[in-house]
């Protein structure tokens, strides 16, 4: 079995069990702490005028439901993400909300996309996770229509987002065999380095590369903080199984280390990300 196969599947586990129950449950959340972002996909998908759009690693489905909303009926927006419950979730709420966006339990990597389907392509946070990214990138190219636009939101480096590291930072004294982050491979941080994305992207046929710096603050009711880190993140995954007495002594001990954050009634922080556009080249290519 090769690396890249082993990375999907560790994955797929991971999206399906234990990281896919912690984003579902802590869905409301997230959803207000990264409405910004959100805002910001549904912006650009507005000021392209598209009509057929493709959300890659949609989660539970927020953005793909908020460009589905702004298209109205002269468009239609899917969602694709490898996560079983978090597209249960996803079809569910689309279904309350009535809207008529669709969605796709799938790798987006090696998914057989119809050719040239999508005129814009959006993932709030969702294209660090391929253990093959050009691979990723190629096929969502082929996915696209000739002259599709891209448009993502990725983090930047673990030091510009020190709040993103505060659990694991607080409570790896009590959990010394905490998982360290890997600075290569799948991950929340794979696309750090924008060369990285750039060299990405250009390996994969994509044209009009443009990667910009944002900078966004980001907040959420400072009642939901111990459901956040409880759920989320590496802390989040140890704490799932983790009993009843270390679970309380490591949520004393994090929530504290999460006071510098809290401003009366909300945590708030300040995201470093990336923007990251490009477009699929006139003609279609094929792979």
């Amino acid at each position: 079995m090769n690396n890249a196969h082993q990375t999907d599947d560790e994955q797929a586990r991971l999206w399906n069990g234990p990281a896919g129950r912690g984003w579902v449950e802590a869905r409301h959340v997230l959803e207000e702490m990264f409405k910004p972002f959100e805002d910001l996909l549904v912006q650009e998908v507005s000021e392209a005028a598209a009509s057929r759009v493709l959300d890659v690693g949609c989660g539970t489905g927020a953005t793909t439901l908020a460009v589905a909303r702004a298209l109205g009926p002269k468009g239609y927006c899917t969602g694709i993400d490898l996560s079983e419950p978090m597209i249960a979730a996803a079809r569910a709420r689309a279904r309350l909300d009535g809207q008529p966006a669709g969605f796709i339990c799938a790798d987006a990597q090696t998914h057989a996309f119809a050719p040239a389907t999508f005129d814009m392509i959006v993932s709030r946070l969702g294209v660090m996770f391929f253990a093959d990214p050009v691979q990723a990138f190629a096929n969502l190219r082929q996915s696209a229509r000739p002259d599709a636009r891209l448009r993502f939101i990725a983090w930047r480096a673990p030091a510009e987002n020190p709040f993103m590291t505060t659990a694991e930072r607080a409570a790896r004294p009590l959990l010394p065999g905490l998982p360290e982050r890997r600075s290569e491979g799948p991950g929340q941080f794979a696309f750090a380095d924008r060369r990285r994305i750039a060299s990405i992207l250009a390996a994969s046929d994509w044209t009009a590369i443009d990667i910009r710096p944002i900078d966004i603050a980001c907040s959420f009711q400072r009642t939901e903080l111990v459901r956040y880190l409880s759920w989320l993140g590496p802390v989040g995954l140890f704490l799932q199984g983790a009993d009843e007495s270390t679970r309380a002594r490591v949520i004393k001990t994090v929530s504290a280390a999460f006071e510098p954050y809290v401003r009366g009634p909300v945590v708030s922080f300040t995201a470093a990300c990336w923007m990251v556009a490009a477009q699929a080249p006139t003609e279609v290519m094929r792979g």
